[in-house]
């Protein structure tokens, strides 16, 4: 158990039957009335970020939680399928779990969040950038590049990104995993 003088980001809760970690808190002392903490949750299970007020004081159900080293190996009709780099077992997981996981690619090293008690994966935390080769897309046109254009690609992992014009395919680019977006062109 935990109180509300103990809530940090990144704490992880039970509420209202379901697994939730704490997204952004702030205390708040008014001039009249009791303290309280505001808080944004972000469940688990559905991924849906709710605001919630808790009174100064007031307990809560912390989950301890244990983060394990994963590679990916492939996917199939039963899921994306990891083995742990410590033990060697395998473990299939649903893509729902998986935040942006048209950038996985094979042999990539990962973080899978787990509940400690139920030995149950809640979340896959993918690299923040991830390079991939570009397999597919457009010869760019020359002196087409008085303003930031893009043009559609398609990664070794078949995702589609925009990249700017002088991307070629071969080409090898950094993406940031969160937001799908090319960083820059990573020197072969």
């Amino acid at each position: 158990m935990v109180t509300t003088s103990d809530i940090k980001k990144g704490l992880c809760i039970e509420f209202n039957n379901d697994t939730y970690y704490i997204v952004e808190f702030q205390h708040v002392k008014p001039g009249k009335g009791n303290a309280f903490v505001r808080t944004k949750l972000k469940s688990f299970t559905t991924g849906k970020v709710i605001d919630n007020t808790f009174p100064a004081g007031h307990k809560l159900q912390d989950v301890r939680v244990e983060r394990r080293n994963f590679q990916f190996l492939y996917n199939d009709d039963t899921g994306y399928h990891f083995m742990n780099m410590e033990t060697f077992d395998q473990r299939a997981i649903q893509a729902d779990l998986i935040e942006n996981a048209k950038f996985l690619k094979e042999g990539m090293d990962i973080e899978i969040l787990f509940h400690a008690e139920k030995d149950i994966p809640l979340s896959i935390d993918l690299p923040q950038y991830i390079e991939l080769k570009i397999t597919y897309t457009e010869p760019g046109v020359k002196g087409n590049t008085a303003t930031n254009a893009s043009k559609p690609a398609t990664t070794e992992t078949g995702a589609e990104i925009r990249v700017p014009l002088f991307i070629n395919e071969g080409d090898i680019v950094k993406i940031d995993s969160a937001t799908g977006s090319y960083v820059e062109r990573v020197k072969q």
